[in-house]
């Protein structure tokens, strides 16, 4: 494997950790502190920055944020374009860096 491999491996690795605890921690706040709630741009944009497999599992999971289309359809569009650039790193980037 590549250095490239790792980070890649890597930095999914955080961010759906970032994603579970962030989601988890508003799905708390929703019911004790409804002032310290996540703003949804913030969960979108971890959503985006590939943690939208983990988020989109636990919102499932835990129930938190599923009537909104925002989330529902927005983070599988997300895990789209993640697959696709999974799939252009492995075709395209990772022979030439070989």
């Amino acid at each position: 494997m590549l250095v490239y491999d790792y980070l890649l491996i890597g930095v999914f690795a955080v961010m759906s950790l970032v994603a579970v605890i962030v989601t988890c921690r508003d799905k708390a706040a929703a019911k004790l502190a409804p002032k310290d709630r996540t703003p949804e741009a913030t969960l979108m944009l971890i959503g985006f920055l590939f943690g939208s497999f983990a988020m989109y599992i636990t919102m499932k999971l835990i129930r938190h944020k599923t009537k909104h289309a925002k989330f529902m359809v927005g983070l599988p569009v997300f895990m789209l374009l993640h697959a696709a650039l999974i799939v252009l790193y492995l075709l395209v980037l990772r022979p030439r860096l070989a």
